[in-house]
């Protein structure tokens, strides 16, 4: 079957002739069905604009708030099963807490702590030329006590001595150790002893508050940059 394209194509412009001043619904067939897939096309696009695309973001919001609750839901999930275990570990984990607290002396025992160490030297027949504590350093939980030391003796008695300080039932350790060979041929060590003891309730207590008054005044500090801020930029406007 030959088709001419030529023929046809003057048939289809034929029917656009002549259109002004007739009824939409008395044009030929290839008007009305431009004119009914305009308008299909149109009303497609505004709708998607002013109604479905609202719709279509919605819908990716909650998918991704879906995927969100169920990996959360997978996680409390997995808690649950293994609540039993995560008990029994976070028993054991305040039992260790427990543990490494009793070795922290406490505040009135920290003269005694410190005649240990000044003993445990002098019981190895070191010679004291130093011995002095330091400026007291508060952290988060506990406080750390720093000792500036420095002995004179053998070198055998010096490390019997380091070892005593590993024994004690309260945590110490040497920091920053130099040893010299003295004229004699002794040895002298130099060396920053450091204690820890943990903070009493009080202390605690004027931790908390002293965190709390830092962050109130950081809060209120930003509310008045920012009052500031709004204020030159209103007395720029107005100029």
């Amino acid at each position: 079957m030959n088709i001419d394209i030529k023929e046809l194509g003057a048939r289809l412009a034929a029917q656009f002739q002549d259109l002004q001043g007739r009824q939409p619904g008395q044009w030929p067939l290839a008007p009305r069905l431009l004119c009914a897939a305009g308008v299909l096309l149109a009303t497609v696009g505004l709708g998607y604009y002013f109604y479905w695309n609202d719709q279509f973001a919605a819908q990716e919001k909650g998918a991704r708030e879906e995927v969100k609750l169920r990996e959360e839901y997978k996680t409390k999930m997995a808690q649950a099963i293994n609540l039993e275990a995560l008990k029994a570990q976070k028993a054991q984990v305040d039992q260790y807490v427990v543990r490494l607290e009793k070795q922290l002396p406490s505040k009135s025992e920290m003269y005694s702590l410190l005649s240990d160490i000044n003993q445990s030297g002098v019981g190895r027949g070191l010679r004291f030329e130093l011995f002095k504590p330091g400026q007291e350093v508060v952290r988060d939980y506990y406080a750390e006590l720093p000792i500036d030391i420095k002995v004179n003796g053998h070198y055998h008695d010096m490390g019997a001595f380091a070892a005593d300080m590993a024994n004690l039932p309260r945590i110490v350790t040497l920091n920053n150790l130099a040893l010299q060979v003295a004229k004699d041929g002794s040895l002298g060590m130099q060396a920053v002893a450091k204690t820890f003891r943990y903070l009493d309730q009080e202390e605690l207590a004027a931790q908390r508050a002293a965190r709390a008054a830092e962050k109130k005044k950081g809060a209120k500090g930003k509310g008045s940059a920012r009052s500031k801020a709004a204020a030159k930029a209103k007395s720029g406007g107005k100029k």
